[in-house]
């Protein structure tokens, strides 16, 4: 069971450039930044006044009310979020490092072992957009916020929020993963099912986590704590971004850094494959010592 590897991936600013609704703001004609400062405004409004709000999550607050008759995204719906993923432009080589990742499980060595290769999302974003876009069939499973389409003064729109997540609910994922939840077809455990470390899905020795920064910095330490490999990214050339995660190294809050370049050769992409293959070299060399132990059956006495 455990000899699963999973490379696990933030999405926004790690996989892609910006935030992934921009696509959306596009096909309204709105501005991102104004959509943002809004949303920034009202989280400090409510928080002035008392109110604890997660910041991470208020923004689907907004997309619902947005997407109402007369808001300026009217009619917004989960279909539209899906076809609207289909712009996503990624990172250079990020949809080809997790093909890469997938055709691991035809090295022959590594299923003789019985050795797989998974790569996961888990994003504070929209799951029906990480799901429209050209990454996806390569994915094992996405954790992102969901929201449920409504039927409102004749239109059908985003209405209730279904899920969410924010940089601290991240790490439930994590253990999600840990254990299969919601993974395995047919399972009834949940992440708060007890399960033995030695049958569990997926040892965290056996993850890579891939972020962009500070607000991972929960997932980091998960993954650090329990064995695991952590990369922060960055964008090329951006000295804000570059200063934010060597501080996260400078602190151990992450193994390493690198630019958000996936192409092949790239630091991300030679660092991401080097604890892959690392860590299935790691199960393979385990399970080869249950072949070196003394034999069992007593050798015959010699004169």
């Amino acid at each position: 069971m455990a000899d699963v590897i999973a490379t696990i991936w933030d999405f926004d600013k790690t996989l892609i450039p910006g935030y992934m609704q921009d696509p959306i703001f596009a096909k309204y004609n709105q501005k991102g930044k104004d959509f943002w400062d809004e949303n920034n405004a009202e989280i400090a409004d409510l928080q002035r006044s008392g109110i604890e709000v997660n910041v991470d999550s208020y923004y689907l607050n907004k997309f619902i009310e947005y997407s109402r008759k007369g808001g300026k995204f009217e009619g917004l719906k989960n279909s539209d979020l899906e076809e609207l993923g289909k712009q996503i432009e990624f990172f250079d080589g990020a949809v080809e490092l997790f093909i890469k990742i997938a055709k691991l499980n035809e090295n022959s060595e590594y299923r003789e072992f019985g050795i797989t290769f998974e790569n996961y999302i888990v994003s504070t974003g929209l799951k029906r957009m990480i799901m429209g876009s050209k990454i996806y069939p390569h994915v094992k499973h996405v954790w992102g916020a969901e929201l449920v389409d409504v039927e409102e003064d004749g239109i059908v729109h985003l209405g209730k929020i279904a899920y969410s997540l924010d940089n601290t609910t991240k790490t439930r994922a994590i253990f999600e993963i840990n254990k299969g939840v919601g993974i395995v077809e047919g399972a009834s455990i949940d992440v708060n099912s007890k399960i033995p470390e030695e049958e569990r899905r997926v040892r965290f020795c056996n993850m890579v986590y891939v972020a962009d920064g500070p607000s991972d910095v929960p997932a980091f330490f998960v993954l650090n704590q329990k064995g695991g490999a952590t990369l922060a990214v960055y964008p090329k050339g951006n000295m804000e971004a570059f200063i934010q995660v060597d501080k996260l190294r400078k602190e151990d809050r992450v193994q390493m850094i690198a630019e958000a370049d996936y192409s092949p050769n790239s630091t991300a992409e030679m660092w991401l494959m080097c604890q892959l293959e690392d860590q299935a070299r790691a199960i393979i060399d385990n399970k080869k010592k249950v072949y070196l132990r003394p034999a069992g059956t007593p050798r015959h006495l010699t004169a």
